[in-house]
């Protein structure tokens, strides 16, 4: 389960403090699914990092399976992220002098929770599930945009992680392309029974999930 507590983010500016979030609250289980809307600016971005672990509140406390995230070591941070959080970013960020291959299995060079062999399998597995599994050598110069995107969400959850976040996950693609990765995201979340966060610009795409919030001057609400 993933508990964000009266969240609070506040930059120093020549002209003063400037809060991003204030209190904001967010609580979600194992299954659940939210998209987070809001202009550009309003937070999403930061939100999404402070819950991943990646960037520290000015206040407020994030849980993951009753982890505090930020009680942790940079070490222990950094290898709970790596095991308990995947990521999915505008960018797919592959490496291109990689095969797609060996772009998802990236997360499991740091992470020894499981044998070469059992990641080898996995990373098969969900390659097949998002319909490349017969590109498994090809380069990111080789695939189109779309099917860099989902090896990008194949290399996210590789680990098996508790939680997936996604920012703009369908801000680069075509309409086409976008509505199969939403389609896909959300096929493999259930399967997974991940927690799912996706901050989107999209309307099409938040309209797909169950919670919808929205960022409005620092605080999160729930859009009907």
């Amino acid at each position: 389960m993933l508990i964000a507590s009266n969240l609070t983010k506040a930059f120093q500016t020549p002209q003063g403090s400037l809060t991003i979030l204030n209190n904001v609250s967010l609580s979600l289980s194992r299954g659940d699914a939210a998209a987070i809307m809001g202009p550009s600016g309003s937070g999403k971005s930061t939100l999404l990092y402070i819950l991943g672990a990646l960037d520290p509140p000015s206040s407020g406390t994030v849980t993951l399976d009753n982890q505090n995230l930020y009680e942790l070591n940079e070490k222990d941070a950094s290898a709970f992220r790596n095991q308990q959080v995947g990521f999915v970013f505008q960018d797919h960020s592959l490496l291109p002098q990689c095969s797609v291959l060996e772009n998802v299995l990236t997360p499991t060079l740091i992470g020894n929770e499981k044998s070469p062999v059992e990641y080898q399998t996995r990373a098969r597995e969900l390659l097949d599930k998002v319909d490349l599994g017969h590109r498994l050598d090809h380069r990111p110069s080789q695939l189109s945009g779309g099917e860099k995107q989902r090896v990008a969400i194949a290399r996210a959850l590789v680990c098996q992680p508790t939680l997936l976040l996604c920012d703009e996950p369908t801000g680069n693609l075509d309409q086409r392309n976008a509505e199969s990765v939403a389609e896909l995201l959300l096929s493999l979340h259930r399967s997974e029974r991940t927690v799912l966060v996706v901050v989107t610009h999209s309307t099409d795409l938040a309209n797909r999930f169950s919670q919808r919030l929205s960022l409005v001057d620092g605080r999160l609400i729930t859009v009907s």
